[in-house]
């Protein structure tokens, strides 16, 4: 019996990659118009990360060939790099914050701009998504959180009277965190947004009429019971990238602020990476911090698909 199941097991593998390979043969120009793409893909971001890995094991200084160092760079990291369990702090903060709140407005946005007519689901898709696609936007945020007095966020406050004078948004440490949050989330919606509008647009009509026949009676209903189930994917995909953004934050520290921030307040590991990676050239440590990086994103990508998993079935 054991061994009629493993061979109707072995057919029906056969089978799968048998049709596979007729697909592929079919759509054999798709492929090639992908390619390019791909090839440039693998070459610029999978074997570089695929490196990284083993490069965390290592002293490599760019100038000379790698030496094998085992853990030692783990044990620096946890056991006396002061710096780095800030940075993780940091990060947490950071990533616990923005990530369920952004995924949340990307989700409940899109939902609102799908109520819309026609004409205004663009109009109003392309607001919410254009600061995403924003050059120097980091100039406007310095603006805007000057320290002087001639700053917009301090000029209102005075003119309100809730402070009396300038407040030190981008190098006091005791604001910088609150700042770097809020850019963060007024760029929050990226692909993710974009993602669930698309899947929004793709529930058939028809389930929300049968919807309606089994007694769903108010939006707030047929939001729960039949939009969310029908989305699944693309609520994955969105948990996806915000988390990714979450936790890779580091252009907005070093852009918005100082480096380092003020007693490394807006420090996060990707922040940390940069500076041995990009600055001192460490690139066997700043691989291990990477590693670490990684190692926390698929925890926390395993969790959210463990979560959302019942929406994908």
């Amino acid at each position: 019996m054991a061994r009629d199941n493993k061979d109707k097991s072995l057919y029906i593998e056969d089978n799968k990659f048998r049709y596979t390979l007729r697909e592929m043969k079919k759509n054999a120009g798709v492929y090639g118009l992908i390619a390019p793409y791909f090839i440039l893909f693998l070459i610029f971001m999978i074997i570089p990360v695929i490196i990284s890995l083993p490069m965390g094991f290592t002293n490599f200084n760019m100038a000379q060939f790698p030496r094998w160092v085992g853990l030692d760079n783990f044990y620096s990291l946890f056991l006396e790099d002061e710096v780095f369990l800030k940075a993780i702090e940091n990060t947490l903060v950071f990533a616990v914050v923005t990530g369920p709140i952004s995924y949340f407005l990307c989700f409940i946005l899109a939902w609102l701009i799908n109520e819309l007519p026609g004409p205004m689901k663009t109009v109003f898709t392309f607001v919410f998504y254009a600061p995403t696609l924003a050059g120097n936007i980091y100039t406007t945020w310095q603006l805007i959180f000057s320290g002087d007095t001639y700053g917009i966020a301090n000029a209102y406050l005075i003119n309100l009277g809730l402070t009396n004078g300038a407040i030190q948004w981008l190098t006091d440490a005791n604001y910088i965190m609150g700042v770097l949050i809020v850019v963060q989330l007024w760029m929050a919606l990226g692909a993710g947004f974009l993602a669930i509008r698309a899947g929004l647009q793709g529930i058939p009509r028809d389930r929300y009429e049968a919807g309606a026949i089994e007694g769903i009676k108010n939006r707030g209903q047929e939001l729960i019971y039949v939009t969310i189930p029908a989305m699944g994917p693309q609520l994955m995909f969105a948990a996806v990238m915000q988390i990714t953004s979450s936790f890779t934050a580091g252009d907005i520290g070093r852009m918005l602020t100082a480096f380092p921030t003020t007693d490394y307040a807006g420090h996060t590991i990707m922040t940390h990476a940069y500076d041995y990676g990009s600055i001192r050239y460490e690139m066997g440590y700043s691989s291990a911090i990477c590693f670490v990086l990684f190692s926390v994103m698929l925890i926390a990508n395993w969790a959210i698909k463990k979560i959302l998993g019942r929406y994908l079935d």
